[in-house]
């Protein structure tokens, strides 16, 4: 076929819509990073912030954190496109040039940083930059092909929504903001493993040394176990400092509970020589969601009811 014969109808590719542009965010992903960041707020202010900030932080927090989706498509297109649950990406279809979504994610993050800058705080502003570099700089190009350690240390990433909401409430951090931190950064694992361990042929197959593919499921399963005792241990600590009080400390210690009880059934059952199941696998990677989002929401219930003397 030359150059100046018609392209067959059913090979022209589509034109992308705005729910394609929508898809290269991660809605889905984002939800829980912007949970963290609003009730953050509220636990900065001790009650409900000001509405003009709390839809502002919302939609540049939304914006910073689907930046950082899009750049991730754009780095990981080649391995998407063969993982089936990626391979209908935008980015890997063809649908969204690169150059397009470079420049939609650009213009998502700068509009983002100037939102927070003017209208939020400017640390709230650089906190944001630092959690979308994170993502993308640490996790994605440096980490994520290259060591199992990729998801402990990247994963800090979705430790930075409460640290831009609580900025932009106050205009610092105290120590309670770096706790909300600590306990992202160690709930990350008990998360995402539960993931990896149930999809680890894709990531094999592809080369990414995510660490059931690399060190198996007995140690995967063993270092659930371990970042679920340091993530209990590290919500109820907020309780010793005075920034929180008996609301919180049982929410916590009941949703940390079950967190346990969750990680030593999928614990138990690999280490009794079975293999991986949905059965035991599922109830931990969904429940670890509505653990970070009722522990956050006790949080902020707890000071806004029991305000600071």
């Amino acid at each position: 076929m030359t150059t100046s014969e018609p392209i067959p109808a059913d090979r022209v590719p589509a034109r992308a819509t705005w729910r394609d542009y929508l898809s290269l965010t991660k809605p889905k992903v984002i939800s829980l990073l912007l949970w963290t960041t609003v009730t953050a707020m509220f636990m900065a202010e001790r009650g409900v912030p000001d509405l003009w900030l709390l839809v502002v932080v919302s939609l540049a927090g939304y914006m910073s954190a689907g930046s950082a989706g899009v750049f991730n498509m754009i780095i990981d297109r080649d391995i998407d496109l063969k993982m089936a649950r990626t391979a209908q990406r935008p980015t890997t279809s063809g649908l969204i040039g690169t150059r397009d979504a470079a420049a939609f994610g650009g213009a998502l993050q700068i509009l983002s940083f100037a939102m927070l800058w003017v209208w939020g705080t400017p640390l709230a502003a650089w906190m944001s930059l630092a959690g979308f570099l994170t993502y993308v700089v640490v996790y994605t190009q440096l980490l994520k092909r290259n060591t199992w350690h990729n998801i402990v240390l990247g994963g800090a990433a979705g430790c930075f929504p409460p640290l831009v909401g609580w900025a932009a409430v106050t205009g610092d951090l105290n120590l309670f903001a770096w706790f909300l931190f600590a306990i992202i950064f160690f709930w990350t694992p008990v998360h995402f493993w539960a993931l990896a361990l149930m999809i680890k042929e894709e990531y094999r197959e592809v080369g990414i040394p995510m660490l059931p593919v690399v060190h198996g499921d007995r140690l995967t399963v063993a270092q659930i176990g371990l970042y679920a005792i340091y993530t209990v241990v590290l919500s109820v600590m907020p309780v010793f400092f005075r920034e929180v009080g008996a609301i919180y400390f049982v929410a916590a210690a009941g949703l940390g509970g079950w967190l346990l009880v969750l990680s030593w059934r999928l614990y138990r059952h690999v280490m009794a020589g079975q293999a991986v199941e949905r059965k035991v696998a599922v109830p931990l990677y969904l429940y670890s969601m509505l653990y970070l989002a009722l522990l956050f929401v006790a949080a902020a219930a707890d000071r806004m009811l029991l305000p600071a003397a």
